[in-house]
């Protein structure tokens, strides 16, 4: 996970990917697509079924009580919940990211080579 979690006025958080990069760089990230890997078996996540499986082999359970927009999970015992957009084509880094962080050592973000 590359890049500089950054806070604002308002408390929301956000990821600036990359943050020294100059401007001639950019381009030449800019339209790479990046995959979220399962790595105990190097499983790149193509759909929420694949990650549904996954989630719920690591403790955490579908949250059906939140906004209906949205897929949620949960872990018993804990505090933290992971939202995802109901459509998977809107499954974006940041959604990534934070699957990451709540899971460590388990997932990773990494630029697709196809």
């Amino acid at each position: 996970m590359s890049g500089v979690w950054t806070f604002k006025n308002n408390g929301v958080m956000s990821l600036v990917e990359n943050p020294n990069q100059t401007d001639g760089d950019a381009t030449q990230t800019h339209g790479e697509k990046k995959v979220l890997v399962y790595l105990p078996t190097g499983q790149v996540v193509s759909s929420y079924s694949s990650l549904d499986e996954i989630l719920k082999s690591l403790g955490w359970e579908r949250y059906y009580e939140g906004d209906a927009d949205l897929i949620q999970y949960r872990k018993p015992s804990s505090i933290d919940l992971i939202s995802l957009p109901t459509d998977f084509s809107k499954f974006k880094s940041v959604h990534m990211y934070d699957i990451v962080v709540k899971n460590l050592n388990s997932f990773q973000v990494r630029v697709s080579t196809e």
